[in-house]
């Protein structure tokens, strides 16, 4: 691991490797024009010249922290082309209206602004009116004003494209800086590992750019390597990545200090590494530590913006009875509606986004290296046949019968918001119990990966190869769900032949089955880390001395996630509850009171609008905004808790739980 690999020449086979390795998501760094095609030629040849300009200086920087396979004079080019088609039809759309439109709806629109105008600057709307009215346009007239409104939209269109275009890159560099700062720590501790062995930085690196558990970090690796293939150097490699990528806080600076303890030799290169790895591991501490305090504020303003829209809904139901106006009808694109409809039926909108939004914000605070993502099978067969087990294989399976029960609920004749709430029932609650199974076996299965790893650590080091160590594992210990697993892993290290470099093959080829069947991120992260260690020759026992450190640190940080993300989900219940018992309260007790005192005020001599309540429809209304506040309770609960497959469960129970509180009570 000295500094000579650092300018070893790049051969034949190593060109012919770092290209034929090459991933989709890298960039092909020659860019050559020659697979460019006659549309992008054209864009090319006119607008690459843009490219060049000071606008796109910070364009230029944005995409040196993208992934893009097109080159930056090349995206440049395609952008002014694509602004320059969508100007050309919003500008001819534009005419095309002036010209076959009558004279007469023009000068009308016309009228309408310079009204609109008046008001808005403070003159007599008379006067405004009368100049309106004073308005006559002639056919040239016509044909100006049109070509100026064309002329305008179309500039503005081609600023809009190329402001997008910026913001795309951007975007892009950002969420590429988020997932390196994300994946960093966990490559950092599997270099510290390979470190160990006898592999040189070349090789080291290779092994965690060919990782996809470390995301955009893997992806820098393998830009870095592909371009030390060209360079013959690694260094340079290491050099153009430190300098382009959007990390520049945290991927840059570890890049460069590893080039330069590198060259310092094994020794420091050891050292540096098992320090950076404890720094970035703080880090990371710290940054779940906001996160948990950003969590914590997300939960009390999601109570106030779900609880208020109920208490809007029933304080407006009331008011309206003293206060008409707010019955009156309402001009709306699909129809006339009274303001008080108009409010509650936003709300329940509303609500509904706040669920949704609160939801997405929870899972993206959740980490990484704490979330599963299931993937159903390709075939059909498959994924009935792992309909009981996979939440992904569930969802397909189960959507036929949401949909049969919504369409037997609106062939009985119950109410087509009911009758989605009954299809929504009967999809979620089966995916959700399902997912939930699935979580506790895979709970179960890191417990025991936690007690798997430390009993092989003890065999190997009493000196025993680590086939010999897992054979006896799995024939002398009870490691309860994870049996099946270990056998399976057992019986594959077994099956392999004297040669060294098909044993190799061998024993990663089961290491990477037994990681495909356990299927959590725990036994991803761990078992992964021993089978590039030990591919890489790193000591055994240094190696399983360090797993042992990181399975134990990563089953105490999914406990720890788990009994902190529980008060939250508690949170989501109690304010779902809080809202059936408010609405259901006052739509048996206060409504019903108003209807009676509408129905006795002739008696009473208080004067009450017996049109302002409908006891029917406001019990309605408000059964329609407490199920959208069951939805978004449910799935922010649910997401707190395990993710979006667990929002189903939570969601659907609570909307069920609902209907059978209105229900019996006569509300609906």
């Amino acid at each position: 691991m000295s500094g000579a690999d650092a300018a070893e020449p790049a051969g034949p086979g190593a060109t012919r490797s770092s290209t034929t390795s090459r991933r989709p998501d890298a960039p092909d760094p020659s860019h050559g024009e020659r697979s460019l095609g006659p549309l992008d030629r054209a864009a090319y040849a006119l607008f690459a010249s843009r490219a060049d300009a000071r606008r796109h200086e910070r364009d230029r920087r944005a995409y040196r922290g993208t992934n893009l396979a097109v080159a930056f004079d090349l995206y440049v080019a395609r952008l002014y082309a694509i602004s320059l088609v969508l100007a050309s039809l919003v500008a001819a759309a534009v005419v095309a209206l002036g010209v076959f439109l009558p004279a007469g709806v023009v000068e009308s629109a016309l009228a309408t602004v310079l009204e609109r105008v008046a008001r808005i600057g403070g003159r007599d709307v008379g006067g405004g009116v009368a100049v309106a009215d004073s308005v006559s346009l002639s056919g040239r007239r016509l044909t100006l004003l049109g070509g100026a409104v064309a002329l305008l939209l179309a500039v503005g269109v081609h600023l809009g494209v190329i402001y997008a275009g910026g913001r795309y890159l951007r975007w892009l560099a950002a969420a590429r800086r988020a997932n390196i700062g994300r994946t960093l720590p966990s490559a950092v501790r599997y270099l510290n590992v390979l470190a160990s062995g006898s592999d040189g930085r070349r090789a080291m690196l290779r092994r965690v750019a060919d990782t996809d558990a470390y995301g955009e970090t893997a992806v820098a690796l393998r830009k870095a390597l592909n371009t030390a293939a060209m360079t013959g150097n690694i260094d340079e490699g290491l050099r153009r990545v430190a300098r382009d990528t959007p990390a520049q806080d945290s991927l840059a600076p570890f890049l460069l200090k590893f080039r330069e303890h590198a060259d310092q030799g094994s020794d420091s290169l050891r050292e540096y590494l098992s320090m950076e790895s404890r720094m970035l591991r703080h880090q990371q501490d710290r940054d779940r530590q906001r996160a948990a305090g950003f969590l914590e504020l997300l939960a009390e303003l999601f109570v106030v913006l779900l609880v208020l829209p109920a208490l809007l809904v029933i304080v407006l139901t009331v008011m309206s009875i003293i206060s008409p106006g707010l019955s009156a009808p309402v001009e709306t694109p699909l129809g006339s509606v009274t303001l008080r409809a108009l409010t509650v039926y936003g709300s329940a909108g509303f609500i509904l986004a706040v669920g949704l939004a609160t939801a997405a914000l929870v899972s993206r605070l959740r980490p990484p290296d704490q979330s599963v993502v299931y993937r159903r099978p390709a075939s059909a067969l498959g994924t009935l046949r792992t309909a009981t087990r996979n939440p992904a294989s569930a969802a397909a399976a189960f959507a036929p019968i949401g949909i049969a029960g919504f369409v037997a609920s609106v062939s009985l004749g119950v109410d087509t918001v009911v009758a989605l709430l009954v299809g929504y029932v009967g999809f979620s609650i089966p995916i959700g119990l399902i997912a939930v199974r699935r979580a506790r076996l895979d709970d179960a299965k890191d417990h025991e990966l936690k007690d798997f790893v430390h009993a092989v650590s003890g065999h190997v080091n009493l000196g025993r190869p680590f086939s010999a160590a897992v054979d006896h594992v799995a024939r002398d210990v009870d490691l309860g769900a994870l049996n099946p697993d270990v056998a399976d892993l057992a019986l594959n290290l077994q099956l392999t032949t004297p040669t060294e470099d098909i044993e190799t093959d061998l024993r990663t080829a089961a290491l990477d089955r037994f990681v495909d069947r356990v299927g959590t991120p725990m036994a991803e992260q761990t078992v992964g880390l021993v089978i590039g260690a030990l591919d890489a020759g790193s000591d055994t026992a240094v190696v399983f001395e360090t797993l042992q450190g990181e399975v134990g640190r990563l089953y105490h940080e999914k406990r720890a996630l788990r009994s902190g993300m529980l008060v939250y989900v508690a949170v989501g219940w109690t304010t779902a509850l809080l809202v059936i018992g408010i609405s259901a309260a006052t739509s048996a007790n206060v409504f019903a009171g108003f209807d009676r005192l509408a129905t006795m005020s002739e008696l009473s001599g208080v004067a009450v609008d017996p049109g302002a309540i409908d006891l029917a429809r406001d019990q309605y209304r408000v059964y329609v905004t407490t199920q959208a506040t069951m939805l978004a309770s449910g799935w922010f609960a649910g997401v707190a808790s395990r993710g979006q497959y667990e929002a189903l469960l939570h969601s659907g129970c609570l909307v069920a739980v609902c209907h059978v509180v209105f229900a019996g009570m006569g509300l609906v």
